[in-house]
């Protein structure tokens, strides 16, 4: 017994001392760990907080504020930002399987094609196929180089392949999302998407450069125009994140929160403006010109309702380049005229009627020659008195008027000059540099500038000084405004939230610009220089335009041989001026004319924007014999005309069996339609058709199409019935 208690004895400190090694290895295990927690609690305690908090948070991210949206005077969008995406697939991404990709790319290549047909669907499917053998090639490159103990880099030309050419918009890739393959979860496809913000403009080039463009990076900000004037109301301010790891997802922790730019809005009209434009355009085509500048206003406000800017950039095709209304610097000609004669007038130098000899158009002053428009065609035209010289734009009147009252005292003339404000330094609503946008008059006693004997009658027609466009037309404003010239301007308000943090009000710059006496006047003078003068061309049947034209031939290297700018300035209706326009175009093409070039552009933006602002009731229209109640209907779509006479209540007949395309002739009391046949490989005939039809008839067959001039098809440069040549050009004559 006592071996046996012997024996268990034994076992039992066995145990004892094995259990015993145990609880000392814990203590000791133990008492090493609660060492390390004191140690990086309080000795390595902030090295280690710091790194887990780089790796769950990370701080101070920018927040990019939403840039301010550019408003036309009617709420209209002239600019605003949106997201565009730019479409990637990875093929590197290790959810791809190469069964899938091939039993849905042919699909997907056909949906591709058919939204975004700048590549075919085959070009699509090459795009994707040979991404994919691409990702093979190089992951099997990085497999050799892992296996050979080579720590050479693989170029993954494989990843971020672009799929679609341009950025699309949110809608787009809602749609792409839908497409076979692409709609499976992203990390199936390898699609990636890149988001950034873009500035749209959703009236394209309307008053483009006005409007003005931000740097490819928007953080950049604005480059010209308005978008960069107001760059600092319109970018907002960037705010501050944190991205904080929280059960494996970052989310956004906003530290301080982004203020969103304010919206600028406008005096701009996009419908003026597009009047505006096209007829600048037109004219610039037609006479070949270097550039032109038109500009209208409101009267009673200084309301820049539409501004344009075109320069050349290749033959027959312009587009909105220098803000030329503001800072082309150029002597204006024959604008200028009226600014002499209404402070002649003013000071009782003459009056209206009192008569100066110009005989053959040819007046030596000094050693120099002052010339009429008519001189060489030998007609002597005896005596002219002030108002006919402003009518025909007589230098030679002009110049004997002011040499007459100030060849003695020219500092008087061209004091009364400064103080009618035309030299004032204004600051406009573009950015401009240096000298630009102001008007440089000389000064007899400024010994900076030259000062000759002939400065003041050349100075008297427009010549020897500087003068920018905006202020040739808030001067004649001001004489359409009762004399009181005010600031034109194009930005109206700060909005913030849709709350105007900002008012912009009329400005004045003179308040009388002259007595009312010489006011009736000015305007009477004015309104003969349309009706029996040099603008004649600018008359219009509709309502009576005042205006004065402008012929200035282009100074450089100190001769006039560098052709000419032309213009005309002036408002309407004459009796009660909504309106002050002012047109410029250099170096046009031609024997230059300020009545049938620049005259021509005011006329049917005069026109236009007149039309726009009247409405005559049907009752009271009276027909007579001549006159029919009817309209005049052009050739076109049988559903569209169909869908007007209806809604209008007007009777028509249709033509016997079905036709798309019809020819209209209007009735005593209906309207005939009958059928225009187009037959297949031959062109069509539209003449008679609005631009609209006459260009899906002709491009449909294949043509492609230029238009000249605007309304109704008159002419056609490939005649009808003969054989269609893919591709070839046809021009189309509009009046």
């Amino acid at each position: 017994m006592s071996k046996d208690a012997n024996n268990i004895r034994k076992k039992k400190n066995a145990i004892i001392n094995r259990y015993g090694l145990i609880v000392i290895l814990f203590l000791t295990v133990f008492i090493v760990i609660f060492g390390y927690i004191i140690r990086i609690m309080f000795v390595e305690g902030e090295q280690w907080r710091a790194l887990g908090l780089k790796e769950t948070v990370k701080k101070d991210r920018e927040i990019k504020p939403n840039r301010g949206n550019i408003y036309a005077a009617d709420g209209r969008l002239l600019a605003t930002s949106e997201p565009l995406y730019g479409v990637y697939m990875d093929f590197m991404s290790e959810g791809i399987r190469k069964d899938t990709l091939m039993k849905y790319v042919g699909d997907l290549s056909v949906r591709l094609s058919k939204k975004f047909p700048d590549r075919t669907a085959a070009q699509y499917k090459n795009v994707i196929l040979n991404g994919w053998e691409l990702s093979r090639r190089e992951l099997a490159e990085i497999e050799r180089n892992k296996a050979s103990g080579s720590d050479k880099q693989v170029k993954l030309k494989s990843r971020y392949v672009r799929i679609i050419k341009r950025d699309i918009d949110y809608l787009e890739l809602k749609e792409l999302r839908t497409y076979p393959f692409l709609n499976q979860r992203s990390n199936k496809t390898g699609l990636i998407v890149e988001e950034r913000t873009m500035r749209a403009k959703p009236f394209g080039r309307l008053a483009g450069r006005t409007v003005g463009s931000i740097y490819k990076d928007m953080a950049k900000g604005g480059a010209s125009g308005i978008e960069m004037k107001y760059d600092s109301i319109l970018r907002g301010k960037p705010g501050v994140k944190s991205r904080q790891k929280v059960q494996g997802r970052w989310i956004d922790i906003v530290e301080v929160p982004a203020e969103d730019g304010w919206d600028v809005k406008t005096t701009l009209d996009v419908d003026i403006q597009d009047i505006t434009e096209r007829a600048l355009y037109a004219k610039l085509v037609e006479t070949d010109a270097e550039s032109g500048t038109a500009i209208i206003m409101e009267v009673a406000t200084g309301e820049i309702k539409a501004i344009s800017n075109l320069d050349r950039i290749s033959d027959g095709v312009y587009a909105e380049g220098n803000p030329n209304a503001f800072s082309y610097m150029n002597e204006p000609g024959s604008t200028f005229k009226t600014l002499s004669v209404m402070i002649a007038l003013e000071d009782g130098v003459v009056t209206p009627n009192e008569k100066f000899h110009v005989g053959n158009g040819l007046y030596q002053y000094g050693k120099s020659w002052i010339r009429d428009h008519y001189w060489q065609k030998g007609q002597d035209r005896g005596d002219l008195t002030v108002a006919e010289g402003m009518y025909i734009s007589s230098n030679i009147v002009i110049a004997k008027t002011i040499l007459k009252g100030y060849e003695n005292n020219p500092e008087k003339y061209v004091q009364r000059l400064y103080d009618l404000g035309i030299t004032k330094k204004i600051e406009w609503d573009v950015p401009l540099s240096g000298k630009e946008g102001t008007a440089v008059i000389r000064h007899p006693n400024d010994k900076s500038s030259y000062w000759s004997k002939t400065t003041l009658p050349w100075m008297s027609f427009g010549y020897e000084t500087q003068i920018p466009p905006i202020y040739i037309l808030m001067f004649y404003n001001g004489i359409a405004n009762g004399g009181k010239m005010i600031k034109p301007f194009l930005t109206k308000a700060f909005i913030k939230d849709g709350d105007v943090q900002e008012k912009f009000e009329t400005e004045v710059i003179n308040p009388s610009l002259c007595s009312p006496k010489t006011l009736e006047e000015i305007k009477a003078m004015l309104v003969g220089v349309v009706n029996e003068g040099t603008g004649k061309a600018v008359a219009s049947k509709s309502f009576q335009i005042a205006g004065k034209t402008g012929t200035a031939q282009i100074a450089s290297g100190g001769n006039y041989a560098n052709g000419h700018f032309v213009s005309f300035c002036g408002y309407f209706p004459a009796d009660k001026p909504l309106y002050t326009c002012f047109v410029g175009i250099r170096r046009p093409r031609g024997i230059p004319s300020g009545g049938l070039m620049p005259g021509g552009v005011f006329k049917r933006i005069a026109e236009e924007v007149y039309a726009r602002n009247v409405f005559v009731a049907p009752d009271q229209c009276k027909p007579d014999s001549v006159m029919t109640m009817m309209p005049y209907v052009k050739n076109g779509s049988l559903k569209d005309m169909q869908t007007v006479f209806t809604q209008l209540n007007i009777p028509f007949t249709l033509p016997v069996g079905e036709a798309e395309w019809v020819m209209a002739s209007t009735l005593q009391n209906k309207i005939e339609l009958s059928k225009n046949v187009v037959q297949n490989g031959l062109v069509p005939d539209v003449r008679g058709m609005g631009a609209k039809d006459a260009l899906f008839l002709l491009e449909r067959a294949g043509l492609k199409v230029v238009l000249q001039g605007y309304g109704t098809v008159t002419s056609q440069s490939v005649p009808a019935g003969s054989r269609v040549i893919k591709g070839s050009q046809v021009t189309l004559g509009l009046k």
